[in-house]
Parts: C-alpha cells; structure tokens; sequence
C-alpha cells in the first residue's frame, strides 16, 4: 500500500433520464448502437459489450472500455433510463450525456458525479450534482 495521498483518479457519472422514448428503451440493438455513439463522444475506447433484453421489456447492457465500464438499464414501461458511466484518463464522459439524452429523447434527466480516489485526509466522497435544465431531479 502506498503511503502518499491518492488524487482524485476517476470520474462516476450516475445518469437518470425520465420521460423517454418507450420504444427505443426497448430496442437492444439501437440502444448498443447509441451507448456505442456516447461512448465515442466521451473519447472511450470500447474493448467488449453485452446487451440482454428482458421478457416482458427492458434491456440492460454494459461496455467494458479502456477507461473502465459503461452500462445501462432500462424501465420502458416507466419512460426510464439509469446509466453508469465510470471512467479515467483522458475520456470526457460528460460528453456522452446530451448523446443519451438526444437519443433517447428523454425529457428530463438528472446527473450526478462522484469523484472516485481519495486522499488518506479526505476520508469521505466528494459528490456534485447537477439537475437538467429545468431544475428537475
């Protein structure tokens, strides 16, 4: 273990969205296709992916990358999207948020950031949060 502090050494962006598009959260291919694009626009280098729909409706799906992980559950029959996005180096993730939002024509969405990697003297996360537009969480 080492003894020197640890800079904040990563970024966790915890993404709900409401109010989107049914079926597009229920189309495990276009949801692949659009995680892919935000992922692109982030910066991050996708190394695997796996997508599983659900019976009666949902999907889930997770990229490994480069940076670390992507992944995605969705609610159609709610309009509800909860995305993941954990990420370090040089990837953007914040990006990769109005690519979700867009795409999954969400009508509000509500973002928050936990900086990951603590200093011995920290001892506590910090945690950002940053409503949509409109003020909505």
């Amino acid at each position: 273990m080492r003894n020197s502090p640890v800079d904040i050494t990563a970024r966790h962006l915890l993404l709900e969205l409401h109010g989107c598009d049914q079926a597009l959260l229920d189309d495990r291919e276009r949801l692949r296709l659009l995680m892919r694009n935000a992922a692109e626009a982030a910066g991050a280098h996708v190394v695997a992916e796996v997508f599983h729909p659900y019976a009666p409706h949902g999907v889930t799906g997770v990229l490994v990358i480069e940076e670390s992980h992507f992944s995605l559950h969705t609610w159609p029959e709610y309009g509800y999207a909860a995305i993941d996005f954990y990420t370090c180096g040089e990837c953007a993730p914040e990006r990769a948020v109005e690519v979700l939002k867009d795409g999954l024509r969400a009508e509000r969405a509500c973002l928050m950031t936990v900086h990951r990697g603590l200093s011995r003297d920290a001892g506590y996360l910090r945690v950002a949060e940053k409503p949509d537009r409109a003020g909505d969480h």
